[in-house]
Parts: structure tokens; sequence; C-alpha cells
């Protein structure tokens, strides 16, 4: 049996300390079981099944963070069996804590309602779902810590005193987005959801209640970004997956569905010269003839 223990002493996995970023070779030799590997766009995913643990990583061999799943989603990624090891907070088993010590947990971000139990500056975070918990999100509490002091005017857009960029489609120019700003890193401000319910002053955006479907105020977020027309030159490629960036801040937790967010036609298309490869799983067949029809090299995911 798994057992994680978070205390004072710091953070272990079978009595093996671990300290963010791990090795994945030292989680081998602490988890002891057989693991598999999902590449996405931009981090690898690494998959204990038979533990029902997930590790996510940046470069693909330092883990960042690990996920213990008490409810699977059923995603390619997915461990086919749920967490059935022990986590130990403070000697006392951590749901339990979770559940009894509610003055005791940090709020990650103003509106969180799940929260955190933090020690040694390691975070232990709650994905609760009508009351369940599901998941268990262990990683550095510093990296949670982006989200404090945003600047008032981070997510107030501002007219271009340039060229904007004109799109006939939105699902184009969410993966235009997506390329430029969370890939390229050329389109700023970099969005995050959970920073911009926290900025929003219109309403709150509860997350963890409307983040199953698209959140409106994100969506016109994105139609209303203008992007310069001088970036166009700077998209080579377009990649759709389920768990790109774009589609994870429009809805949390929808695993970015079909029919939200289709590319319906390729005609803004015109206005990327280098623009060579589209891979696509959320677009209409006929959208995928025009992009065969322009002479991209277009295949689905």
């Amino acid at each position: 049996m798994t057992t994680l223990y978070l205390s004072s002493s710091g953070f272990k996995i079978n009595n093996s300390t671990i300290e963010f970023p791990v090795s994945i070779d030292a989680l081998k030799n602490s988890l002891d079981a057989n693991y598999r590997t999902f590449k996405a766009k931009n981090n690898t995913i690494f998959t204990w099944d038979a533990l029902g643990i997930l590790g996510y990583s940046e470069d693909g061999e330092q883990i960042d963070s690990l996920t213990l799943e008490l409810e699977p989603d059923g995603y390619d990624f997915s461990p086919k069996s749920k967490f059935s090891g022990t986590f130990h907070f403070n000697d006392e088993e951590i749901i339990t804590y979770y559940k009894t010590h509610k003055t005791e947990r940090v709020e990650l971000f103003e509106g969180d309602d799940c929260g955190a139990l933090v020690q040694n500056n390691i975070s232990a975070w709650f994905d609760v779902n009508d009351t369940v918990i599901s998941a268990i999100e262990i990683s550095n509490y510093e990296s949670y810590e982006r989200w404090q002091g945003i600047p008032e005017d981070k997510y107030i857009i501002k007219p271009l005193n340039e060229e904007a960029l004109t799109f006939v489609d939105f699902g184009f120019k969410l993966s235009v987005i997506e390329e430029l700003m969370y890939v390229k890193g050329l389109l700023e401000p970099m969005f995050d959801i959970h920073e911009f319910s926290r900025w929003y002053k219109g309403r709150d955006i509860d997350i963890n209640e409307e983040g199953y479907e698209p959140i409106a105020e994100v969506e016109q977020y994105f139609k209303d970004l203008p992007i310069p027309k001088r970036l166009a030159l700077e998209l080579t490629e377009i990649y759709q997956d389920g768990g790109n960036d774009i589609y994870m801040n429009l809805s949390p937790f929808s695993g970015g569905a079909v029919d939200y967010w289709d590319i319906e036609t390729c005609v803004d298309a015109k206005q990327f010269p280098n623009l060579k490869k589209v891979t696509l799983c959320y677009a209409t067949e006929s959208a995928y003839e025009e992009f065969i029809a322009l002479g991209k090299d277009a295949e689905w995911l």
C-alpha cells in the first residue's frame, strides 16, 4: 500500500523524502510500481494505473506536482484505479483532517472553497465535487503565490496602436491564441482563469460551480482580445488537444467539450502565410476539407 506523509519534517512517500520538482527516477524508487506516459502539447503526464496517481511534468523529466485520483475522470491519461493508499497530515488521515479542521485550511485564491493543507511549503490542494473529494493535488505552495497582488489593469483590454487581425471563426481564433499565448509566449498577458476570477469585479465567478461549462466572461474576453497583425508570421502550426491551456481556461472541468469550440471554417487561415500544419480534434469535416484545399498538412488527432 502506498503511504504518504505531510508534516513538519517534510513530505514523504513510503518513507522516502520528496521535494518538488522531483525526478521521475526518484519517484520510480519510492512508488515501486509501473507507470505509463501521456504526452500532451505542453507537458507530460505520468500515470500509475495501479496506484491511482498522476504526475505532471513540464520538461518530461522532473515532476512538478502529483495528483491522487479518488474519482478518476476517465480521460486517456486517467489511472485505471482510484487511489487506495493512505495520506497523513501531521499524523492524522488527511481526508478526515480536511473535513474536521476547516479553519486551518489555506485559501489558494479568492473564492476558493476547496482549500489546501500546507506544511513546509508543500500544499495538498483538494478538488471537491458536491462535498465529495475527487482528487488531491500535491505541489509547492509557492506555485500558487502568483495569484496574489494582481495589477488592477491586468485584464483590461486596451486598444492596439497597430493593425489587428480579424477573425470570422471563433474556434480558429482560440487555436491561434493557444499557439501565440501559451506555446510561444508572444501574446500577453498569459490568461489564467483562477487569477481572472479573482480580478474580475463584475460579479463573483465561482469556478468550482461554473467550470463545467464555458464561462461567459472568459469567452467574451477572448472574443474581444486583439491580436497584432505582425504576429501572423509567427504561426506555423495549430495543434488542438482537449488539454490545451486555452480550453482549460475557458472551462476548466469540461475536458474541452467538442461542440463548444469547433472550427467551422478556415477562411481566417489565409491571414497566416507560414501556417503549414494543423492537427484537429475540434473542427467540422468541412473545415478539415478546407484546410486540405488550402494546401495545409491537416490531420485528425
